[in-house]
């Protein structure tokens, strides 16, 4: 049996009086990709920041319900969000590499949390930019800002920053939407592997991305999921109406 990850139990999320996500109920599985797709404002990205509870730096939210990570209530005042930040890792939608060395970008994070042993950093960052497929492009100038790499090689940068504090999750917010296609295609290759280790979430606005790399499949309409499977049923065989207009098209 596939060990369930997050445990989503009747979930609701609102901004002052805006009611933004509506008992939400949702199992997500571990070392799998799971897209969550659905047209803009719907409560994607709002769903995929109460995973790591990044909701919570916003000025007049209320979340109640529960979200259990490997069984325990993430929601719950007791959990420290920093722990829990590190545990699940965000990507956002631009890279957003520190105006600091490649080297440095990965070795932050570990230094913060107290390793200051270059040898451990040194592998740290090594072992990071290689499990993002950056190594063989990076490992000659590591000493040079990051601000200089390419879109595609800053964001695979991001990634190995998420990586290098060793998450059990990935959070990944349309990773690919301000990159060209050859680098779409090498963060979609670099998911693939990733999942390996990782529970990926990545929202996306692409029907075609999200077929080609997600296992599962969440269509969120108006604060809601409307529909939850397999990729391959969801897109094959929708149950129901307003999800098989979403992805033909059709909708709106």
């Amino acid at each position: 049996m596939e060990e369930i990850k997050f445990d989503v139990k009747n979930l609701n999320l609102f901004y002052g009086d805006f009611q933004a996500l509506k008992n939400l109920n949702i199992e997500i599985k571990a070392n799998r990709v799971t897209a969550l797709i659905g047209p803009s404002g719907c409560g994607k990205s709002t769903f995929l920041r109460t995973l790591n509870r990044m909701n919570d730096l916003v000025d007049g939210v209320k979340t109640n319900g529960e979200i259990r990570m490997d069984g325990k209530n993430i929601l719950s005042d007791k959990v420290n969000t920093i722990e829990l930040r590190t545990k699940v890792g965000m990507v956002f939608q631009k890279p957003n590499p520190f105006p600091m060395s490649i080297y440095d970008n990965i070795a932050y994070g570990p230094r913060c949390q107290g390793i200051k042993d270059k040898k451990v950093l040194d592998e740290l960052v090594e072992s990071s930019l290689k499990a993002a497929a950056l190594w063989d492009d990076v490992k000659d100038r590591l000493n040079k800002n990051a601000m200089g790499m390419s879109g595609g090689q800053q964001q695979r940068l991001c990634i190995a920053r998420a990586i290098a504090m060793k998450p059990e999750v990935i959070l990944m917010d349309e990773p690919t939407s301000a990159l060209d296609p050859i680098a779409t295609q090498k963060i979609e290759e670099l998911i693939d592997v990733l999942k390996k280790e990782y529970t990926i979430l990545i929202v996306t606005h692409s029907m075609q991305q999200a077929s080609r790399v997600s296992d599962d499949t969440a269509f969120f309409l108006l604060g809601e999921i409307v529909e939850f499977d397999t990729t391959l049923n969801i897109f094959s065989n929708p149950k129901n109406k307003k999800t098989e207009e979403y992805i033909t098209g059709r909708f709106g």
